[in-house]
């Protein structure tokens, strides 16, 4: 069982004007999805890279269970098996989707096994000795999704999975996703500029404000499983909270003051 803790005191790319991301601070423990919205620019990308490994420019740390993740000057780097899911699919052209999963699976001598299942759990199966190119965009996003959890991650980011996909498609990944979650229960960042996405999938959600990108607002989602965005229960949420934040989306609102929101403070405010 991990504890992911993320501090970034700041994150400036060469050049900038200000900062990326600015005292910000964020946790994450096993079997929990935590969505990250906010408005674009606010850092959200930037923010996975930083826990990826893939940007190390930066001041503050990434630990689970306070071990760093991505070296330490004293060598005590916590092992930790990663699984990511880009914006764009990114799967090499010149595999097909099964041999686009055991790439990640190297040497495992069950990796032909385990590709196949994963390819049989997203439901292509018929596709698994097809080229990406002869692929639609939502069978791709698919084989990225069985990528991604090929590793049995512990710690799985997922940047916008589900962008520029049609709802029909949104929904069947959408649903998938949470199946392989539910299978090996992984911690979750899930980046998406939707905040009923976010409120279908996570446990928790984190507003960013506009950069530089820090939490503003940190909202537990207590509906059960399985969730849709269209859902009555997901849109009652949604409203509340642009209602009682009607800038938080542009990342004005401040959790310590008057209008921060929780659950138990909601029962006390009157409906507007």
């Amino acid at each position: 069982m991990i504890r992911l803790v993320v501090r970034v005191r700041q994150k400036r790319y060469p050049g900038a004007t200000r900062p990326a991301l600015e005292a910000l601070e964020m946790s994450a423990a096993a079997g929990e999805i935590v969505g990250i919205v906010g408005p674009s620019g606010c850092g959200k990308s930037t923010l996975l890279g930083i826990v990826a490994g893939l940007d190390r420019a930066f001041e503050g740390s990434v630990e689970v269970d306070g071990r760093s993740i991505h070296g330490a000057a004293d060598g005590q780097t916590a092992p930790l098996r990663l699984g990511m899911m880009f914006q764009a699919s990114r799967l090499m052209p010149w595999l097909t989707v099964l041999d686009n999963l055991r790439l990640v699976l190297g040497r495992d001598p069950t990796a032909t096994a385990r590709a196949r299942r994963l390819v049989h759990d997203v439901g292509l199966e018929e596709a698994a000795d097809t080229y990406p190119g002869r692929l639609s965009g939502g069978m791709q996003r698919r084989v990225a999704l069985a990528r991604a959890f090929a590793v049995e991650p512990e710690l799985l980011l997922l940047d916008e999975p589900l962008v520029s996909l049609d709802a029909p498609t949104a929904s069947r990944l959408r649903r998938q996703l949470v199946e392989l979650w539910q299978g090996t229960r992984p911690a979750v960042l899930y980046v998406t500029h939707e905040l009923r996405e976010a409120l279908a999938v996570a446990d928790r959600v984190l507003f960013l404000s506009p950069g530089p990108g820090r939490v503003v607002l940190e909202l537990p989602v207590d509906l059960r499983r399985p969730r849709e965005p269209s859902d009555p229960q997901v849109g009652e949420l949604h409203d509340r909270i642009l209602r009682l934040h009607p800038e938080i989306l542009a990342g004005a609102a401040d959790r310590s003051g008057d209008d921060a929101w929780t659950p138990e403070t909601d029962a006390d405010r009157s409906t507007p």
